[in-house]
């Protein structure tokens, strides 16, 4: 493992950016999407979110979230992001607009769950991870991971102020430190923790079946995590 530390650096930048107001781009509306955008929401940040059904699919969540949310379409999301979350199945990846997203930070919220993605031998023998496959197809973007080993409703509900003995850790990863510092000022605003397994190629040591997924632990608690993970399951 290259990297796996908390996140303690200055991230002056990217708090100003999570302080202000920002747009979130969020591609796929299930249950991490729909938190995420309540989340950055209750932030003061405005939201475009779209599914594969089409926005007028998402009248009642639009209305639920409120007058910073609006429905539209992948396309529309992400030209209107200034930060965007990838939160689909692995199978539509190919249908995530490139250009419009170009130059953004990205975050990916996706696991590889076989039994509905079907066997993707390049993950099966470890040869790449789910944001890696992101992040090949979208070549020019920011591509970090994030959120991808919290069950949703614990996004907005599980937060704690900075030195609680109840405050949780998240991991994130990416190959750009700039996308790095966004989420782990995002994680400290909505009262979690963060530890940085960098680059993105160690973003497998969070995904789906390892130690540190989906389990409450603190920032110790998830770098031991973390370091125990197996490459392959």
């Amino acid at each position: 493992m290259q990297r796996c530390r908390s996140s303690r650096r200055n991230t002056s930048a990217a708090r100003s950016v999570v302080a202000s107001m920002t747009t979130y781009g969020i591609i796929g509306a299930g249950h991490i999407g729909s938190q995420v955008a309540r989340a950055v929401i209750g932030q003061g940040h405005d939201v475009v979110i779209a599914n594969s059904r089409g926005p007028q699919t998402l009248t009642e969540l639009v209305a639920e979230l409120g007058p910073r949310a609006r429905a539209g379409t992948a396309q529309e999301a992400a030209e209107a992001a200034e930060v965007a979350v990838v939160t689909v199945p692995l199978q539509a990846i190919p249908t995530i607009p490139v250009e419009p997203l170009a130059g953004k930070i990205v975050l990916d919220t996706n696991n590889y769950y076989w039994e509905r993605d079907g066997r993707i031998e390049a993950l099966d023998r470890g040869e790449t991870t789910v944001s890696g496959m992101l992040q090949e197809h979208l070549p020019t973007s920011k591509v970090v991971k994030a959120f991808n080993h919290i069950m949703a409703a614990d996004i907005t509900t599980d937060g704690f102020p900075a030195g609680s003995p109840q405050r949780r850790a998240l991991a994130t990863s990416s190959d750009h430190p700039e996308a790095v510092e966004h989420v782990v000022a995002l994680y400290d605003a909505l009262g979690f923790d963060a530890v940085d397994v960098s680059p993105l190629s160690e973003s497998w040591r969070v995904e789906r079946d390892r130690p540190a997924y989906v389990v409450r632990q603190d920032r110790d608690e998830l770098v031991a995590n973390l370091a125990r993970a197996p490459r392959t399951i």
